[in-house]
C-alpha cells in the first residue's frame, strides 16, 4: 500500500472576525503541509445558520491573502473534492445520518428543550446517554409506528449517536500522546437536527475529512475533548483505515494572568487580536487589526510561528520558506503559550531593520504626502535610511522626522532650559557666519571645519551642539547634527537658527 497523501485542512466558521489563535492554528497546517508536499485545504463549517455574519467568509480569505498563507483547495480556490462550504452539503450528509440510523449507531429523539431541561433539575449531572435515553422519548423507548407517525407529523427532533458503555477510546495525538477515554463519560451527542436539515458540527467534520480525504486534524486544543467523540464515529462507519492523525495545539494565553487570549485583553492592554480590521455589522463595532495598526505580515508569521514551537535554536527571524524545513509538529508545547503581545511588535521593528530604505520609504511616502510634504521619493528615501531604526511601526516615523520637511515653529520647554545657555546666542550667531563662509556644504566638510573653529575657540562641543540641534529641530532629538543640516542645506539651516536666535531668550 502507498504511503497516504498529506493533506489537512483549516475549517473556520464564519462568525466574525479571525481571531489571531485561529491564524495560528492555520498557519501550523500550511507548514505540516508544505513540509511533507501535501495539500492544504479551506473548508467553511457554516452549519450554525443561526451564528452566520455577513462579510465574515470574505474577511477570512482576505486575511489568509496578506498573511501570505496560501491554500491549494476550497472555498473560492477551486478542487475536484467539493462542495467545500458545509451549507451545500446537506443531501450528503443525510446519506451518512440515514447509515447511522439503519445500523442502530444512531437513534431519534423527540426531547423539547423544556423536557430537557426538567430532566437536568431532576437528575444531578444529567447527560443524555445510555443510563438515561431508556426514560427519554427516543426511538429506543417508543414504538416504531408512532416514531413514523411524529416524523409525518412534522415534529422537530434531532438524531442522537448511540454511545455504547464500557469501551476505552484510543486518541493518537502527535503533540499530547496516546489518549485514553473510557465511554462512559461521553453523551450521546446531537448529530443532526430537523429544525434546518443539517448536521452539528461533530458529524460534518468527520464526513468532510473522510471524503475529503484529510490525513491529519491539527487544530485547537480546545476541540481535544470532542476527539473520542469522532474516533468512535469514524469506527461506527467502518473507516478505520482512513482516520486521520490528530495534533491539538496549545491554547493562546492572556499575556497577564490566567486563562485564554480574549479580544478584551487586546482592548485592554491595547494590542489587536484580529490579522485584519473588523467591523461588525450587527454592532457597528470597530476592532483594531494587526495590517491596520501597521504590522508587516512577514512579522506576523514569525511571531505567531514561534508561540507554543521553537526550532531549538538561537534564531529568532525567519521567512514563511524558511519554517517550513524547520517546523515539527511533534516538539509543539503541550502547555498554553502567553501571548507576549510585546514580541510582536520587537518583531516589526526587526523587519524594518532588515527592509532597505527605499522599501521603508514607499510606505512613508504617502504619511508625508498627507502632510503637505513636497519633497522628491529621493529626500524621503534619505530621511528614512537615517530614522528607520528608531521605530516599531513605519507611521511612528513622521513625529520622529517631521522636522526635516517642516521648520519648527516652537521649541521644547524642557530642552531650552537644559540646552539654551547663557552665551548660546553669541556662540550660535559667530556659527552661522562660518556655515555661510563654507562653499561645500556636505557631511565631511561641515563636519571638519566646524569642529576646527569650535577647537579654535575653546567652546564647549555638546553645548554647541545641543543649542544647534534645539534651533534645527525644536527639542533634543534626531540624528547626527551633521546629518540633518546637510540634509537641510545652508540656506535652510541658517533661516532655522536665525529665527531661533530672534525667538528664544538671549
Amino acid at each position: 500500500m502507498s504511503e497516504r497523501r498529506v493533506r489537512v485542512r483549516f475549517a473556520p466558521s464564519p462568525t466574525g472576525a479571525l481571531h489571531i489563535g485561529g491564524v495560528r492554528t492555520a498557519l501550523y497546517n500550511y507548514l505540516f503541509a508544505r513540509q511533507h508536499g501535501g495539500d492544504l485545504v479551506f473548508r467553511i463549517e457554516d452549519t450554525d445558520s443561526n451564528r452566520f455574519v455577513p462579510g465574515a467568509e470574505e474577511y477570512i480569505i482576505e486575511s489568509f491573502k496578506w498573511l501570505g498563507i496560501k491554500f491549494d483547495e476550497g472555498v473560492s480556490f477551486g478542487g475536484d473534492k467539493g462542495p467545500y462550504r458545509q451549507s451545500e452539503r446537506r443531501d450528503i450528509y443525510k446519506q451518512y445520518v440515514k447509515q447511522l440510523l439503519d445500523t442502530d449507531k444512531a437513534y431519534i429523539a423527540f426531547d423539547t428543550p423544556e423536557e430537557l431541561e426538567t430532566k437536568r433539575n431532576e437528575i444531578q449531572n444529567f447527560q443524555y446517554d445510555a443510563k438515561t435515553r431508556g426514560m427519554m422519548r427516543n426511538s429506543l423507548t417508543l414504538p416504531k409506528e408512532e416514531v413514523e407517525q411524529l416524523i409525518a407529523d412534522g415534529k422537530q427532533y434531532v438524531v442522537r449517536f448511540k454511545i455504547e458503555p464500557g469501551q476505552t477510546v484510543l486518541v493518537n495525538d502527535l503533540i499530547r500522546g496516546e489518549v485514553r477515554v473510557q465511554s462512559d463519560i461521553l453523551d450521546d451527542k446531537v448529530l443532526y437536527k430537523s429544525a434546518d436539515e443539517l448536521p452539528t458540527y461533530h458529524l460534518a467534520n468527520i464526513v468532510d475529512d473522510h471524503l475529503m480525504e484529510i490525513s491529519h486534524v491539527i487544530r485547537g486544543e480546545e476541540w481535544l475533548p470532542s476527539a473520542p467523540l469522532h474516533v468512535l464515529l469514524y469506527q461506527a462507519f467502518g473507516w478505520e483505515d482512513t482516520m486521520p492523525q490528530f495534533a491539538h495545539l496549545p491554547l493562546l494565553l492572556k499575556p497577564d494572568g490566567k486563562g485564554k487570549l480574549s479580544k478584551r485583553d487586546g482592548d485592554r492592554l491595547g494590542f489587536p487580536v484580529f490579522p485584519l480590521e473588523w467591523h461588525d455589522p450587527k454592532t457597528g463595532d470597530v476592532s483594531r487589526g494587526y495590517r491596520e495598526d501597521g504590522y508587516f505580515p512577514e512579522a506576523v508569521i514569525n511571531f505567531l510561528a514561534l508561540l507554543g514551537w521553537n526550532p531549538g535554536t538561537e534564531q529568532e527571524l525567519f521567512t514563511l520558506d524558511e519554517l517550513v524545513p524547520l517546523f515539527d509538529i511533534t516538539k509543539c508545547s503541550k502547555a498554553g503559550a502567553k501571548f507576549a503581545y510585546e514580541k510582536g511588535i520587537w518583531f516589526n521593528h526587526e523587519y524594518i531593520l532588515k527592509k532597505s530604505a527605499e522599501e521603508i520609504a514607499d510606505l512613508f511616502e504617502h504619511i508625508c504626502r498627507e502632510h503637505g510634504v513636497q519633497d522628491s521619493k529621493e529626500r524621503i528615501t534619505q530621511v528614512v535610511s537615517m530614522m528607520k531604526d528608531r521605530v516599531s511601526f513605519v507611521k511612528e516615523l513622521w513625529p520622529l522626522c517631521s522636522f526635516f520637511f517642516e521648520a519648527p515653529t516652537s521649541y521644547d520647554e524642557k530642552t531650552v532650559k537644559k540646552r539654551w545657555k547663557e552665551d548660546s546666542v553669541q556662540q550660535l550667531t559667530e556659527l552661522i557666519g562660518v556655515l555661510e563662509g563654507i562653499d561645500d556644504f556636505s557631511l565631511e566638510n561641515q563636519e571638519q571645519i566646524v569642529h576646527a573653529w569650535i577647537e579654535q575657540k575653546g567652546y564647549k562641543l555638546g553645548n554647541i551642539m545641543n543649542a544647534w540641534r534645539l534651533t534645527l529641530v525644536g527639542e533634543g532629538k534626531g540624528p547626527g547634527m551633521f546629518d540633518i543640516s546637510a540634509f537641510l542645506g545652508k540656506e535652510e539651516t541658517i533661516k532655522r537658527m536665525k529665527r531661533a536666535i530672534e525667538v528664544l531668550p538671549s
